[in-house]
């Protein structure tokens, strides 16, 4: 009997639509894990994630179904009495009615995004989103084969996107959509009242979807941020219990929808997940009365928020984009480094404190740039403050 070569094993080719830039934030959030398990004291200030715990109220509603029994599957949209308590938050918190037929729960935000696109836009769809941004936005457009418009934003615009701005692009080659958030991730940065209220006027008139990523709302400083639905009624809009309300890893969000994509979110959502998950959606509807305790939460990132403007200029890193909402501080490092990559990594390992790199939110200006989030213990933000002064001295 003769040895027969051995056949190398079939390997399994990832497809195109998976070869997405990786979400550096999370890269990082790894990194740092690694070196705190192995003993090293490490300062979040990488992913923004808020350090306060679920209220209460929160994880007793959760703790009662439990203990009632069966937890089983929801309507596709969601629970009947969130869906109408989110609309009631519309009601209380902004003055804009909302039925509840228009609200779909989803699993976070996230869940929020690929609903919305998937019934919005076919392959080939062309849809603008700023620089600075959220990466997650572009790397999902790209896997479902959505062209990424990038608006760069500066400082003549108030680091925004405007209503000139997407005239602009939609001219010099049609827009079938926009994606805004504001507040801002990366920056915090928050639109006016009238600049938000010119791009909902734009995309009514030009035809353009327009998706309003709201998830910072009740994390603002000065002023409280817009509803997109206060301006148009064809507005998407996107929000989640995981930033104001604490609750990331329950991974429960929501849309408000136009009446007619009501229906093509249904279809999605009863195939890509069957609902979201029901645990998550009876302690949600607690979260909207435990704004007490929320409120002081929100006091804690008012407090870095204050020792970081203060702070961050003593330190050579005072070039920064306004700080309006939400728990992130974008800042410009380009007088120690052309390479914020290497720079965040070197940081991490000389300080111990983990930052995200700004070619995560912005691939052609991002290399002088990174995010600090102090989304955690005002303790953890003062001592990092601290290290990365000591390490930045000359």
């Amino acid at each position: 009997m003769t040895n027969q070569p051995r056949k190398k094993p079939h390997r399994l080719n990832a497809s195109k639509r998976s070869q997405i830039t990786s979400f550096l934030a999370m890269d990082v959030f790894s990194a740092a894990g690694l070196r705190e398990r192995a003993g090293e004291s490490i300062l979040h200030l990488e992913v923004g994630e808020p350090g306060g715990v679920a209220p209460e109220r929160i994880r007793q509603a959760a703790i009662r179904a439990l203990e009632a029994g069966r937890i089983g599957y929801t309507e596709a949209l969601g629970l009947p009495a969130l869906r109408a308590r989110i609309a009631q938050h519309y009601h209380d918190t902004y003055g804009v009615e909302v039925t509840p037929n228009r609200v779909a729960v989803t699993t976070g935000s996230s869940g929020g995004f690929i609903l919305s696109f998937l019934a919005l836009f076919d392959v080939g769809a062309r849809v603008a989103i700023a620089a600075p941004g959220y990466p997650a936005y572009r790397n999902i457009l790209e896997a479902l084969g959505i062209e990424v418009v990038s608006l760069e934003t500066t400082v003549a615009s108030r680091h925004v996107v405007t209503a000139d701005m997407l005239a602009r692009a939609h001219a010099e080659k049609p827009l079938d959509g926009v994606l805004l958030m504001s507040p801002g991730n990366p920056s915090g940065t928050m639109m006016t009242t009238d600049d938000l209220r010119d791009v909902a006027a734009f995309c009514d008139g030009a035809g353009v979807a327009f998706i309003s990523d709201e998830i910072y709302h009740g994390l603002t400083y000065e002023r409280a941020a817009d509803t997109a639905l206060a301006f148009s009624d064809d507005a998407i809009v996107v929000n989640s219990f995981s930033k104001y309300y604490c609750m990331t890893g329950w991974r429960v969000g929501w849309l408000i929808l136009p009446e007619e994509l009501v229906r093509p979110v249904e279809r999605l959502q009863q195939s890509l997940s069957i609902s979201v998950p029901t645990l998550s959606q009876i302690a949600a509807i607690a979260a909207f009365d435990a704004t007490a305790e929320l409120d002081l939460i929100k006091q804690t990132y008012a407090t870095s928020r204050a020792h970081l403007l203060d702070a961050l200029p003593r330190i050579g890193l005072g070039d920064f984009h306004p700080v309006d909402g939400a728990f992130y501080v974008y800042v410009d490092v380009g007088r120690f480094t052309n390479d914020s990559v290497a720079f965040c990594n070197r940081m991490l390992a000389e300080t111990g404190v983990a930052a995200t790199p700004g070619i995560d939110f912005d691939r052609n200006r991002g290399h002088r740039t990174m995010r600090l989030s102090f989304a955690g213990a005002p303790s953890d933000v003062q001592q990092a403050v601290t290290r990365l002064g000591d390490w930045l001295k000359p």
